[in-house]
């Protein structure tokens, strides 16, 4: 029953296949407000879960546009590419981060985000 706005980023927990396409299963995450995280309001559908996310390091690329899931898959390769054999970060999931509301048409802001382990 609280209205809370949009938060950016909205984050999307995506799990890639082994040919880099992204499996059916997904998390999105939306950012609580900082006035409401010392004291979230309880959610009223059981679907929907609060968790606290812990500090991480990242290794991030960003690009432009409307983004798509191809975008996403896309991008995540070319992260992979430029970090090379010698970093090490979590294969099993990344983020893709989207921080503009639909309506905004130009100047937009998606990222890639891989967790270092």
């Amino acid at each position: 029953g609280v209205g809370m706005g949009m938060t950016a980023p909205v984050s999307i927990t995506a799990f890639p296949a082994e040919d880099g396409s992204l499996q059916q299963k997904v998390k999105v995450s939306l950012r609580i407000p900082s006035k409401f995280q010392d004291n979230p309001p309880h959610p009223s559908d059981d679907s929907i879960k609060i968790e606290e996310r812990q500090e991480m390091t990242i290794y991030s690329t960003q690009f432009g546009g409307y983004a798509k899931e191809v975008d996403y898959v896309n991008y995540a390769a070319k992260l992979k590419s430029a970090l090379g054999s010698e970093a090490v970060y979590r294969k099993d999931f990344y983020l893709c981060n989207g921080y503009d509301p639909p309506m905004k048409p130009y100047g937009r802001r998606n990222e890639v985000w891989f967790v270092k382990e």
